[in-house]
């Protein structure tokens, strides 16, 4: 009977092409087989760095056959090096489960340290780092993202999101919607040419990016919700009318017609009551 082979976790450069380790090529100069999400693109990596290897699709759409062809080639013996587009396989990404294949099967699992823009995004926020939560993308349905926003409102800890360029302006509307104001950052392009850091709060984010189109992947960081502030606004609340209510969220940059709601929701009133409160504003 064939030894089992090893199943590399092997991170990319998420754009400098530097940021690859002297390990990961070793790896991919010695395993049998590079499983990758998109062969076009590690084509030109391999290319790159002068290494020729066979090649291999392992993607979203073809995860539960591919995978199995994966994990037999792994139980004879073979050694693959599993490869997303960029950073950690297995964040964000199918490789969650051929991982979870692999040690299903005995597998032996080596994952090899590298770029994650998750972390590296976290690190230049300037946003508390001791406790996070990775929520990833959240659902491209206006409803359930605005949902999956609801889940995480009261979440302490710092949130670090991703998010393509087409719906990220929609995302942050819900978040002010929802969280209210607070402060973030928002990296773009990170270790590219163009890399961006923007620090600011969620409606300075949503002007800046209603100016500028926006342009490649983005890792979004939220401060966590603070207890205190919450306390303290709610205290504030009882001391203010319904409609200074209003002006408050209408000053921090939303709509009538999302602070009409906000208030409903804050002080659990019909939105009848609230609205005849916003008709002379």
């Amino acid at each position: 009977m064939n030894e089992k082979g090893i199943l590399y976790i092997s991170p990319t450069p998420i754009g400098n092409l530097e940021d690859i380790t002297l390990r990961t090529l070793k790896v991919f100069e010695e395993v049998d087989l590079i499983a990758a999400e998109d062969t076009r693109h590690t084509i030109k990596l391999l290319n790159h760095f002068d290494i020729k290897k066979p090649l291999t699709s392992y993607h979203e759409h073809n995860k539960r056959e591919k995978g199995k062809t994966l994990i037999n080639k792994l139980l004879n013996g073979e050694n693959i090096a599993l490869v997303s587009d960029a950073g950690m396989p297995g964040i964000s990404d199918p490789g969650e489960d051929l991982i979870k294949l692999a040690i299903e099967n005995e597998i032996e699992v080596i994952a090899l340290p590298g770029p994650t823009a998750s972390i590296l995004a976290l690190v230049l926020s300037g946003l508390p780092t001791g406790k996070f939560v990775f929520e990833g993308f959240l659902p491209s349905n206006k409803k359930d993202r605005r949902e999956a926003l609801k889940n995480i409102e009261h979440e302490k800890r710092t949130i670090i999101l991703y998010e393509s360029p087409y719906r990220v302006k929609a995302l942050f509307d819900d978040m002010l919607e929802i969280f209210g104001q607070r402060d973030i950052a928002v990296c773009r392009e990170l270790t590219k040419k163009y890399e961006e850091i923007f620090r600011g709060n969620i409606k300075e984010a949503i002007d800046k990016f209603t100016q500028d189109d926006p342009k490649g992947e983005f890792v979004i960081v939220v401060k966590g919700s603070d207890k205190v502030e919450i306390s303290h606004e709610i205290q504030e609340w009882t001391n203010m009318s319904i409609k200074d209510h209003l002006l408050k969220y209408i000053n921090e940059g939303m709509t009538k017609k999302d602070a009409v709601k906000k208030v409903s929701e804050d002080r659990n009133l019909p939105k009848n009551d609230v609205y005849k409160e916003s008709i002379d504003i």
